[in-house]
């Protein structure tokens, strides 16, 4: 199964890889004095660099011999399941709904020890309503039982209020960043629009810097 977009699995000496490993190591430090162990990868504005961010850094958090469960939780674009080569008919969603789902979880082997997927599931008419519902901390709870940590991939901060409604719920809120591509204004308003909210950001991620950049860097 070809996986691309998962430079951790496909390139896993590369600069790419390496700086996912620094961004895991830089977690757990962050977490020292509260533990990080549910996060929220976002970002500013629609892209698709955040659910490639959230999807590598889970697989270097099982690499490190973290239990980890990558949950898709846009539930209005969804596209962990496509990223892995999964079906997208049961996931998070359906533990809203099936008790039987909630009690074992419909997570999804991918081929990499200690790393689950729980896809989206059919999508809602109302996301932020269930992400911000006492359900929904059921789900976590059930998931959590199962995890050393849980990771979220969540929609755009600044397009909707769903990152922001299931960053209360959890221990930090990382920001994706891209470069050339997320203006400086969007990037500090969804920082406030967070912050506003009581939502621990615990720091931002730099996407798509050029290559001949970071060879210079090394």
């Amino acid at each position: 199964m070809s996986k691309p977009q998962l430079i951790t699995l496909t390139d896993p000496r590369s600069p790419a890889t390496e700086a996912y490993r620094t961004l895991r190591t830089n977690l757990t430090f962050a977490g020292l004095d509260q533990p990080i162990e549910t996060l929220v990868v976002t970002s500013p504005a629609p892209d698709r660099e955040k659910s490639i961010t959230a999807a590598n850094l889970a697989v270097v958090m099982a690499q490190g011999e973290h239990r980890t469960v990558l949950v898709d939780a846009d539930l209005r674009r969804p596209v962990l399941h496509e990223i892995f080569g999964v079906s997208n008919e049961r996931g998070l969603t359906t533990m809203f709904v099936d008790p039987q789902a909630r009690a074992e979880p419909p997570l999804v082997e991918v081929g990499v020890e200690n790393l689950w997927l729980l896809p989206s599931g059919p999508l809602p008419p109302n996301p932020a309503d269930l992400l911000g519902s006492r359900r929904m901390e059921e789900v976590m709870a059930a998931l959590r039982s199962r995890a050393d940590v849980l990771i979220f991939d969540a929609p755009p901060v600044l397009a909707v209020t769903d990152a922001a409604v299931l960053g209360m719920k959890v221990d930090g809120v990382l920001l994706v960043v891209a470069a050339g591509r997320t203006r400086r204004e969007q990037a500090r308003q969804a920082r406030e629009l967070l912050e506003r909210a009581h939502v621990r950001v615990v720091g931002a991620v730099l996407t798509d810097v050029p290559t001949s950049a970071v060879r210079r860097y090394y």
